[in-house]
């Protein structure tokens, strides 16, 4: 049998493993065997003796660019006396103790605090400042409620005091909340939030974006409150709104030009959304557009506006007062 002449397989045959690349050349400091590798181990070596970078992973065991902190020898004291929900407590190491330090040990001491002493540097990277004054307070992150849960809890009760003899029991007894759209001061929610606990509000409204969150700056303006207020925060205020509205609840917005004076919507007496604004902007369009009224706060004319903390007191007030007014005719 005649054999035909040549190759009988091409270059992609048997001898294709052979033709293999073994991939690019690996970096000088990446080869066990160079000096160039043995270099770089020994500045790595450096770095981590640093004590400046050994204080920075020291600190961020216990940091993170989320947590609030309460800087400065008043204001962990204030926070420490009105009960700010916290976890740790850090102390410069030779802190020269006064009557604030003191106290401010105390009190973390007999509400259970982690109390940690930490250096100059430490501090300063915990504080992501030097202006700490010795002590820093770690504040727990604040628990939101569900606003589905905030809705049933509130009928329930409402449904539950309808067989109370007294009318003023069930006209109190009736839903209310309060909506905030654009408020993006600590401060002012937290004083929001201590006017809805003393006008026997169901709860806040907040949406997650171009919102103030409940921080510890706010816990502080709330004088506690925040502990037994409870706060919900909703992807969009105008679908909450709506939701609300397709279970019963009227919605009465709070504008300077408003149709009615606050407290005269006739929706006082009814389960109620009071939805105020920002100082500047004050409610936007389209939720505005989801409320069943507009109303206005008469005030001179040499101020422009309220902001959110004030409006807020004075609108609960006035439908306490309507609510009252409704029982006593």
């Amino acid at each position: 049998m005649a054999m035909k002449k040549g190759p009988t397989k091409g270059s992609g045959g048997k001898h294709r493993n052979k033709l293999k690349g073994k991939g690019p050349t690996p970096k000088a400091e990446d080869r066990v065997y160079h000096k160039a590798y043995r270099a770089k181990k020994a500045a790595d070596r450096r770095k981590m003796a640093d004590p400046r970078l050994a204080a920075r992973r020291r600190a961020a065991k216990f940091t993170s660019d989320s947590d609030d902190l309460v800087i400065g020898r008043n204001a962990v004291l204030e926070a420490l006396r009105v009960g700010v929900p916290s976890s740790t407590l850090y102390v410069a190491t030779r802190i020269e103790h006064d009557d604030r330090t003191r106290d401010i040990v105390r009190l973390a001491g007999q509400q259970g605090l982690n109390l940690l002493e930490a250096d100059r540097l430490e501090m300063d990277r915990i504080a992501r400042s030097s202006n700490h004054q010795g002590v820093v307070l770690k504040v727990q992150p604040f628990e939101y409620s569900s606003l589905h849960d905030l809705v049933e809890a509130a009928d329930r009760k409402a449904k539950a005091m309808e067989a109370v003899n007294s009318a003023a029991t069930r006209m109190a007894a009736r839903p209310l909340f309060i909506a905030l759209d654009g408020v993006t001061d600590p401060q002012n929610l937290g004083a929001v939030i201590r006017s809805a606990a003393a006008f026997g509000a169901n709860g806040v409204i907040l949406p997650e974006r171009r919102s103030a969150s409940v921080t510890a700056a706010a816990w502080k303006v709330s004088a506690g409150a925040a502990a037994h207020m409870p706060v919900a925060r909703v992807v969009n205020l105008t679908k909450a709104i709506e939701s609300m509205k397709e279970r019963g609840y009227y919605a009465v917005a709070l504008d300077g030009g408003g149709d009615a004076l606050v407290g005269e919507t006739g929706f006082e007496t009814d389960p109620l959304i009071v939805v105020l604004g920002s100082e500047g902007k004050g409610v936007s369009r389209l939720v505005r557009e989801a409320c069943d009224a507009v109303a206005g706060i008469p005030i001179s004319d040499m101020v422009e506006s309220l902001n959110a903390s004030v409006a807020a007191g004075i609108s609960l007030y006035a439908v306490a007062r309507a609510r009252r007014e409704a029982t006593s005719n």
